[in-house]
């Protein structure tokens, strides 16, 4: 039980890696829309105890706010 827990936790760490990795080459917009719609789907997964429609509408949301608060330097 214990290799599968150390196993789930490398897995868990690989993919945080690898998430970070793919934002390096984002606009500042596209980032804080990513972050926004992460943060919002663990919000709304906590708030609706693991819904997939609260899930959703929670990253909806929240890749929303990401976007729209960021403001678009190259006007």
């Amino acid at each position: 039980m214990k290799t599968l827990q150390r196993l789930t936790k490398v897995a868990l760490i690989g993919a945080t890696v690898a998430a970070f990795a793919g934002c390096a080459d984002m606009t500042p917009k596209q980032r804080n829309t990513a972050i926004g719609a992460g943060a919002g789907a663990v919000g709304g997964a906590i708030l609706t105890e693991g819904s997939a429609l609260g899930t959703l509408g929670g990253a909806a949301v929240g890749g929303v706010i990401g976007n729209v608060v960021t403001d678009d330097k190259r006007k």
